[in-house]
């Protein structure tokens, strides 16, 4: 009810709009961060292990799909805030 109060002082100045869209970009900043950290953390363990590359891999496929879906609720948030 208070996020509601807000959103609606906030959506006659204009600020929610701005808000919203600097909300998106950071998170997609953020995704972009958290994979790249994955990435790398993946292949220096496969570069060490070459035998668990296939362990390394699924894991490694989990986490960023974790981080994926962090940012895109992340981002529909945002999306609810400017169009409503």
């Amino acid at each position: 009810m208070l996020l509601s109060i807000f959103l609606q002082a906030a959506a006659g100045a204009g600020f929610a709009k701005m808000g919203a869209g600097i909300g998106a970009g950071i998170a997609a900043i953020g995704a972009g961060l958290g994979i790249g950290k994955i990435g790398e953390g993946a292949m220096s363990a496969i570069a060490r292990q070459p035998e668990a590359v296939g362990d390394v891999r699924s894991n490694m496929i989990v986490a960023a799909a974790l981080v994926e879906g962090a940012a895109f609720f992340a981002i529909v948030v945002c999306l609810l805030i400017l169009f409503f």
